[in-house]
């Protein structure tokens, strides 16, 4: 099975329909301005055209006063202006104002983030997770074992990375904060609470911080797809529900999804830089950057959004902050010659478009140092849908698959992820957005065991930790006697597993 991309940004997966898990959401005339002598725009830019947002990136050393003035000129008006990256992220009506900013002297690139005028538009579908009722939710807990939390034995992503054996060491550092950046964490949830952490927690979505309280939660109609993440990171042992991989971390909220559910560039700027300047120690990433699924270096639009979310991404390396980020759902070899992407631009109207991935990335995936997770069933086995690529992939997680393909051993009965949802809930999502928060939870049970250890460090030791995970010759997961995908590279480190399964146990005792 091939599972059908959606164009929710998110990295769920696809399920056959009789999984029950459903990720169903969808989401000029030129008027060229004269540039004076000194890079500035002559005059003011006429403003004929839907409004947009967009980033402009400048080089070190630049003068922001003046560079804020060219984008006056033309026609722009600043947002938020994050000057220790270079930067800046603007609203314009101008239809050529990108063109007229790209030749001011300083300024690197500068590109639209949107296809759709302000604000995005999209279906307000929703991602429906399958829930368990409540006699189900009872019957489960009278098999837990003593030390499980109630819903635990439904977990069966816990022992396959060793989770279970590693929290009677250690549950991890409350000194730990692992940044969610999604679309926002409820953390009113009886399992999130206690280790939630308010002051690294922020609204991101217009790219300029929101601290409001509450900012970062969910509202009623928008996706539980953050919740989830956040509970299969840092879900509390307290006898409650479920367990998260390091359930004595704390975890924040760091909303950049639009209500719609799109995650556009200077939302994701902001995350990062937020991260990096509130003592976030990992960052959790699974999205891909709307609206472009790749982003193709070779358009001076979407180059500028690569060369933004890159800046911010390394801002936070630099400053400690490992990086974390699913790999996506669509079984594509990310090291082919060519993808054919038919979900972009996902805020207006989609088509078809061939693109090479070595020059289209998907950001911030795609990015130099940041951790690229594939996803691993119950049988750990390469997920259905999960993307891989010899030398994209660093390290593998349960993300789930289809129980007809790689069924859990009981007590644990759906091949898909059990965690946390808004409103005190529980259930089933899947797909490489709920691999990479295991490898968060991972390195932040790495971060608690050796406190002084640079991004760079933390990152070395997943992957020297990782169990080997050999290539499956062949791999035909549904059995019907075709090669669904090939796998490249020995058993230490190949396509399909990176340098294998992450390892919660390795973490607290090395």
């Amino acid at each position: 099975m091939t599972p059908r991309r959606t164009s929710l940004p998110l990295r769920t997966a696809a399920i056959p329909a009789a999984m029950a898990l459903t990720t169903a959401l969808a989401f000029l005339p030129t008027t060229a301005t004269a540039l004076g002598r000194d890079g500035h725009a002559a005059a003011a830019a006429a403003a004929d055209g839907p409004s947009l947002s967009y980033v402009v990136n400048t080089r070190p050393g630049q003068d922001p006063s003046r560079i804020r003035k060219a984008i006056a000129q033309a026609g722009g008006t600043v947002v938020v202006s994050y000057d220790r990256i270079g930067v800046i992220v603007v609203h314009s009506a101008n239809p050529d104002f990108a063109k007229t900013v790209r030749k001011v002297r300083g300024v690197t690139s500068a590109g639209n983030t949107r296809t759709a005028p302000l604000p995005a538009q999209s279906t307000d579908d929703i991602d429906t997770p399958k829930l368990l009722s409540e006699k189900q939710r009872q019957a489960v807990a009278a098999k837990a074992k003593a030390g499980q939390d109630p819903l635990e034995p439904l977990q069966w992503d816990l022992p396959a990375i060793k989770a279970d054996k590693a929290h009677e060491k250690s549950l991890g550092s409350r000194k730990v904060t692992v940044g969610v950046i999604d679309t926002g964490v409820d953390d009113t949830h009886p399992d999130l609470a206690p280790n939630f952490d308010r002051k690294a927690s922020v609204n991101c979505v217009t790219g300029k911080p929101d601290t409001a309280d509450g900012a970062w939660r969910p509202s009623a109609e928008e996706s539980p797809h953050g919740t989830h993440v956040a509970g299969e990171i840092a879900a509390a042992k307290n006898g409650i529900g479920v367990t998260g991989v390091a359930p004595g971390v704390k975890v924040s909220g760091i909303k950049v999804s639009t209500t719609a559910g799109f995650f556009y560039t200077e939302a994701v700027v902001c995350g990062f830089v937020w991260a990096a300047e509130h003592g976030v120690d990992v960052t959790n990433n699974s999205y891909y950057t709307d609206p472009w699924y790749f982003n193709c270096t070779t358009d001076p639009d979407q180059k500028a959004l690569v060369e933004a979310v890159r800046r911010a991404s390394s801002y936070a390396e630099r400053r400690g902050v490992v990086n974390v980020a699913a790999a996506g759902n669509e079984n594509y070899d990310l090291t082919s010659d060519k993808i054919t992407d038919p979900s972009s631009p996902n805020d207006t109207t989609p088509g078809d478009r061939e693109v090479d991935p070595s020059v289209c990335l998907d950001i911030p995936t795609q990015l130099p140092g940041v951790v690229t997770v594939a996803s691993t069933g119950a049988k750990a086995l390469k997920s259905s849908f999960s993307n891989y690529g010899l030398g994209i992939i660093d390290i593998a997680a349960p993300g789930g698959d289809s129980t007809a393909y790689q069924k859990p051993e009981p007590p644990a009965t759906s091949g898909l992820i059990y965690n946390t949802l808004p409103g005190g809930q529980y259930g089933y999502m899947a797909g490489t957005s709920m691999a990479s928060p295991h490898v968060a939870g991972v390195a932040a049970l790495i971060k608690s065991t050796h406190p002084h250890a640079s991004a760079g460090q933390v990152k070395a030791l997943l992957k020297a930790e990782a169990d080997d995970l050999a290539c499956p010759t062949p791999y035909d997961i549904d059995g019907d006697g075709t090669v669904d995908a090939v796998c490249e590279g020995g058993k230490r480190y190949n396509g399909f597993y990176g340098a294998g399964l992450a390892d919660a146990l390795d973490a607290v005792e090395k």
